[in-house]
């Protein structure tokens, strides 16, 4: 998969993004709203290759300008073959340049462009503002609040649920 816009490139993991990868994901403020814990520089190097095949279900962000990945996206069928759920997660050096935003954007219009989904969902915990708004910027909706239902440490966390339609992307895109 390849998927440019004006600053970024959306692709397939090659082997040597696993430093750029491990540089964000070895960092626990990172990891903190994502299931998996911090990542050794062997478990980046594994994820790295076990995605830099044909599959999709993770794809690498890369800033055009200097060729360094900043990021990545999840992108997978959730619910059968036509919903697929959507998430990201980025380099801190690169918050608050509306890079997230872009990608995400740009694979939401590829999806619904391309690939005949009719649905994409995304969740993440209200004290995830930064996601939650890269949600409403894309234009999906709020669809749920699920109260403790995420098993975190030694506490439950709540979820945001949010959705968009193909019929309401195109109609706005």
């Amino acid at each position: 998969m390849y998927i440019n816009t004006e600053r970024l490139t959306i692709r397939t993991f090659q082997e040597s993004d696993w430093k750029d990868l491990f540089a964000y994901t070895k960092d626990a403020h990172v990891m903190h709203f994502i299931p998996e814990e911090p990542l050794s520089e062997d478990q980046a190097k594994e994820f790295v290759n076990k995605h830099s095949s044909k599959d999709a279900s993770y794809v690498a962000v890369v800033l055009n300008r200097t060729g360094t990945l900043i990021g990545h996206l999840s992108f997978a069928p959730c619910f059968g073959d036509f919903t697929y759920e959507i998430g990201w997660i980025f380099n801190p050096s690169y918050y608050n340049q509306g890079f997230a935003t872009e990608a995400a954007l740009s694979l939401v219009t590829h999806a619904f462009k391309y690939m005949n989904v009719h649905r994409i969902i995304a969740t993440c915990q209200p004290e995830n503002p930064a996601s939650y708004h890269v949600m409403e910027k894309i234009g999906m909706r709020r669809e749920g609040h699920f109260k403790k239902c995420i098993p975190h440490q030694n506490d439950w966390w709540d979820e945001y649920y949010y959705a968009i339609l193909r019929e309401e992307f195109l109609l706005t895109n």
